[in-house]
């Protein structure tokens, strides 16, 4: 059986007090950061253009048909985009409300599976989780389809509770199929094999045969396939080969070939969370065995073993692909977050006091670390930038080592040893810290983005007739056609849009040489392009008007006749 007992738990005001305060923090600097390529500004751009062309089927990247990725974040990007307008907080507001929505989750699951304190323990190591937050506020398509995996993995431990009534069971394994779906339709594949795989391993790892009987197979397919079966056939109805693409070119090539170029070394993702799991590092292993220890549930099942088979799992699925990015073990995080839930309740003081002064000792040698910023630098990320960012780093280093002070000082003060008042002030510090240097970021951000150029982007164009085509020669910029809210003529160079380019070949121009012949044949036109290109086009005379600039991008237009 699961020790239930309640341990260093919070008054509910206060609990209530800390919720809001923590969502004002989570909301309020989701404007703030310019929207930065590749991925924010490419699915910033896709909502924008399914919003503004109204087609929910087909989805479009820079005007080209782009099958990738499936449409969930797309259409609920666009769907913001129709109540709140069109701008940065509004393209990050689904991926911040399943972020939020991962932590609420996390504390229902782990008091419902568990107890209060492990809920609300699990909850602020996942709210603290630099990993977790951090990509909380990112556009990205990997937290929602964190969320949706999470969903999936607390509702099948919501629905396996000894001596639960049968119809809450089955509603709750309905959840857990309606978010496997979703999940599907969030990035596709991976949605339904990781946790159908993780369910196969626990089972002959933990002889847990029964488990089968209480997964509802029949409704639970029928609820997923009428979730995401829909758009895959309407899209293929719309668009021959799509299926083909998606299926065996995005999901298992990008998986067993290198051929998406994102490659890494197996143990690329341990120093991933290593650094996303950073504040409760000191306490991880012993969390890890604390939960071994646990014994099952009544009815055979092991929702510790679950968790761990899950963690493990993902990481040396992912550790063993061709294709690699930081976001793609994101989904082990509230596992992990659990884990760790499970343990902190029974801290002791001494073992706190420890782990306190670990960390702000840790703390200051960032500070020392922090130095190396004023050296760096290139031509395209300027030292000025990085000297400005310094300020952010040591005022998040600041407020992080003041929320430790206080965190020692509560732990002091405490008579009777309650470890949580001063774990909480510890996860607070942490949140703070995450929120500042996430948001001095966008000393970066501003340049990376190409918005400040917008604005003399906008002004030639409307000088332009409206059919004056606009290139974007040997390469494609993921934040200009969603601050000009105008697409892009791809040139010679088709990037990720090959496909697109392969099916309407006729949207693009395939080497520069003709890109030039119909520039000067053309009475009006703009065009992007890197520096260098401009550089080297000047040389060869081609004619063009100098509209913007940065160290990044160049744009002209095509000079009066």
């Amino acid at each position: 059986m699961f020790d239930t007992t309640e341990r260093h738990f919070l008054p509910r005001g206060l609990l209530l007090l800390l919720l809001l305060a923590f969502v004002v923090l989570w909301f309020i600097g989701l404007d703030y950061r310019h929207l930065v390529p590749s991925d924010e500004g490419r699915y910033a751009e896709m909502a924008r253009e399914m919003f503004v062309t109204h087609d929910w089927i087909t989805p479009r990247y820079n005007g080209y048909k782009y099958f990738e990725k499936p449409p969930l974040q797309t259409w609920a990007n666009a769907l913001t985009y129709a109540g709140f307008g069109i701008g940065a907080w509004q393209a990050r507001l689904y991926t911040a409300l399943t972020g939020l929505a991962g932590i609420l989750v996390l504390a229902y699951t782990g008091t419902r599976v568990f107890n209060r304190s492990t809920g609300f323990f699990a909850a602020l190591v996942l709210a603290s989780a630099p990993y977790w937050f951090l990509m909380g506020h990112f556009d990205t398509l990997d937290m929602g389809l964190s969320f949706w995996m999470e969903a999936c993995l607390c509702a099948l431990l919501l629905a396996q509770r000894a001596q639960l009534p049968g119809w809450r069971a089955r509603l709750w394994m309905w959840v857990c199929w309606g978010s496997m779906a979703l999940a599907v339709l969030s990035k596709g594949l991976v949605g339904i094999v990781l946790p159908g795989a993780v369910l196969v391993l626990y089972t002959l790892v933990a002889r847990d045969w029964a488990l089968w009987r209480r997964l509802y197979l029949g409704s639970g397919l029928v609820i997923f396939f009428a979730i995401c079966v829909p758009w895959f056939v309407l899209v293929e109805q719309r668009n021959p080969g799509f299926l083909n693409f998606f299926f065996i070119v995005q999901q298992f090539e990008r998986y067993l070939t290198p051929a998406q170029n994102r490659p890494g070394p197996p143990y690329y993702f341990i120093p991933v969370l290593l650094v996303g799991f950073l504040p409760w590092l000191s306490m991880s292993w012993q969390s890890v065995r604390y939960g071994w220890r646990l014994q099952r549930q009544n009815n055979g099942f092991s929702p510790v073993l679950l968790l761990i088979v899950w963690i493990v799992f993902i990481f040396i699925f992912f550790s063993v692909s061709h294709s690699k990015l930081l976001s793609y073990v994101l989904p082990v995080a509230p596992a992990i977050a659990l884990l760790i839930g499970l343990y902190l309740p029974h801290v002791e003081r001494a073992q706190l006091g420890r782990h306190l002064v670990g960390y702000a000792v840790l703390l200051v040698l960032g500070c020392f670390g922090a130095l190396a910023l004023l050296r760096a630098g290139d031509p395209r990320t300027p030292n000025a930038l990085y000297r400005d960012y310094l300020v952010w780093v040591y005022a998040a280093l600041v407020v992080g080592l003041a929320g430790i002070g206080l965190a020692m000082l509560k732990l002091r003060a405490s008579r009777t040893g309650a470890t949580g008042p001063a774990l909480v002030i510890f996860a607070a510090a942490w949140c703070l810290l995450l929120s500042i240097a996430g948001n001095g970021y966008e000393v970066f951000a501003v340049q990376r983005s190409g918005a400040p150029l917008a604005p003399a982007i906008k002004a030639a164009l409307a000088k332009l007739p409206a059919d004056a085509p606009f290139y974007s020669v040997r390469m494609l910029d993921h934040t200009i056609p969603f601050y000009a809210e105008h697409t892009t003529i791809m040139v010679e160079t088709p990037d990720e849009l090959a496909y697109g380019v392969s099916v309407e070949p006729q949207k693009w121009i395939p080497s520069v040489s003709q890109w030039i012949e119909r520039w000067r044949a053309d009475p009006a036109a703009l065009a992007l392009m890197s520096p260098e290109t401009y550089q080297q086009l000047a040389k060869e005379g081609v004619p063009m008007r100098l509209v913007a600039r940065d160290p990044r991008r160049v744009i002209v237009e095509k000079p009066a006749s």
